[in-house]
């Protein structure tokens, strides 16, 4: 990437991740965090504070931009015990709600996808991740029974993707959420069903949905289950095809975890 950039006067690392695409770098005693044609989208979210601030995008010689951000010194990714506190329902809270982001993402990526749409989607490989008696199978024919029923909300920006990794906090308790690139419009739910399974007991989901600004009711809850499983269903493909076995064990559990879940239910709906 060097002699793509500036110059021979840029120390760069790779900052590790998924695709390959982000870099750390130090120019002239600065820090920065690069990444490699990054959405249009990360200016809005710089400018709201969702994610570190966008210091300036360039356009290097064989096409990629390239757009470096402040790097955040000894910042830290949130433990999965921390996704419970008010700070993390807040801030997913505050971009949900935000119509300056929806409206800047419906310009920029016209990523807009209703509960059929991301069925669809889930339809296209299913077949692959397991036989017609298997938990994967039960699940798609519960996404498929159920959909009908589900009221198309209106849609909001949606991270796609709130593993706890992907939330970082300042030296100076600053909260962010990066590596936006899932971002889509959706149903809220689909960030928040698969949030709340993972990461908060059911006891907890009240309280920590009152601070994200949201009521608790027996419909909110099924379309918190009905999007988790779709965004597992869709997360559990991108493991298989990447061949990640660990990862995808670790998702056949928490689709187990939501599939039985009749805590809420009872207490919600009956």
């Amino acid at each position: 990437m060097e002699d793509n950039l500036f110059g021979q006067d840029w120390e760069i690392e790779p900052a590790g991740g998924e695709t390959g695409k982000a870099f750390v770098a130090v120019h002239e005693d600065e820090k920065f965090f690069l990444k490699r044609n990054s959405s249009p989208f990360l200016a809005a979210l710089s400018v709201e504070n969702i994610v570190p601030k966008l210091i300036w995008t360039r356009r290097v010689e064989n096409g990629d931009v390239i757009t470096a951000q402040k790097w955040i010194n000894n910042g830290q990714t949130l433990r999965a015990t921390e996704m419970r506190e008010p700070r993390v329902a807040k801030l997913l809270g505050k971009i949900h709600q935000s119509d300056a982001l929806r409206d800047m993402l419906q310009r920029i990526e016209k990523k807009e996808y209703s509960c059929g749409q991301l069925l669809a989607i889930v339809t296209e490989y299913v077949d692959k991740l397991g036989n017609p008696d298997s938990l994967v199978a039960q699940a798609y024919h519960y996404l498929i029974e159920h959909v009908d029923a589900l009221p198309e909300e209106p849609h909001v920006v949606c991270h796609g993707d709130v593993n706890h990794n992907n939330w970082l906090l300042s030296e100076q308790e600053e909260l962010y959420l990066v590596d936006w690139d899932g971002a889509m419009l959706a149903d809220p739910a689909n960030d928040l069903g698969v949030l709340l399974y993972q990461y908060v007991p059911y006891g907890e989901w009240e309280r920590w949905l009152l601070e994200y600004g949201q009521t608790l009711t027996c419909e909110f809850y099924l379309r918190l289950k009905w999007f988790a499983i779709c965004q597992v269903l869709m997360a559990m493909n991108w493991q298989f095809e990447h061949s990640r076995a660990p990862e995808l064990a670790r998702l056949e559990l928490l689709l187990r975890k939501i599939m039985e879940d009749e805590e809420v239910y009872v207490t919600l709906c009956e």
